[in-house]
């Protein structure tokens, strides 16, 4: 019988209280990959740079060496209201990488659960197609096309589905057109940048 490697998430959610948008990946890749000890931690990801691009225009803002600057980051995230978490707390890896392709949920996120922490959160955003997946059959939707959003409610609470291109480089898109679609996001919704 074929042994199943069930691996929980390893980090908590990132929920600061003003947070106005909750963005979603689908699960981390392994410990050796990463640069530091927060989301989007793979150095070879570019979800920091994007951000960076369009925020500080430098895509190497909260880049640091060959690593991610972890307190800048969270300082960003915490400045500007975004919180962050994935879509599953536990995976099997089918294959030994972090595509969404090979990764089977084993349990879900509670995505009711972080929304109650985020009272101001009027966004969910999802990067990339598993997690789009998860979210549009939580709240019982279609999913959008990439870079687009659909109105959702939760609790008479009305809420904006975004969702994004992956910022993994196996994405078929450059840099700076990922750049584009979050840009348009982040611009509705925080405000003029």
């Amino acid at each position: 019988m074929l042994q199943r490697n069930i691996e929980l998430h390893p980090l908590k959610p990132f929920l600061p209280l003003n947070a106005k948008i909750l963005m979603l990946g689908s699960f981390p890749p392994k410990v050796e990959r990463w640069s530091m000890e927060f989301f989007y931690p793979n150095f070879i990801n570019d979800m920091w740079r994007i951000v960076g691009l369009i925020f500080y225009n430098n895509k190497e803002h909260f880049v640091e060496g060959r690593r991610f600057d972890r307190q800048r980051i969270v300082d960003f995230c915490q400045m500007r209201g975004i919180a962050l978490y994935d879509t599953a707390t536990k995976v099997v890896r089918l294959k030994d990488n972090a595509s969404d392709k090979f990764l089977e949920v084993v349990e879900p996120t509670d995505i009711g659960a972080l929304l109650s922490e985020l009272p101001e959160c009027c966004a969910v955003v999802t990067t990339g197609e598993k997690a789009t997946a998860l979210v549009a059959q939580y709240f019982g939707c279609n999913p959008p096309a990439v870079g687009g959003r659909v109105d959702v409610s939760w609790h008479s609470r009305q809420l904006r589905f975004w969702r994004m291109p992956s910022t993994s480089r196996a994405y078929p898109l450059a840099l700076e057109s990922k750049a584009a679609f979050y840009r348009e996001l982040f611009d509705v919704e925080l405000g003029q940048l």
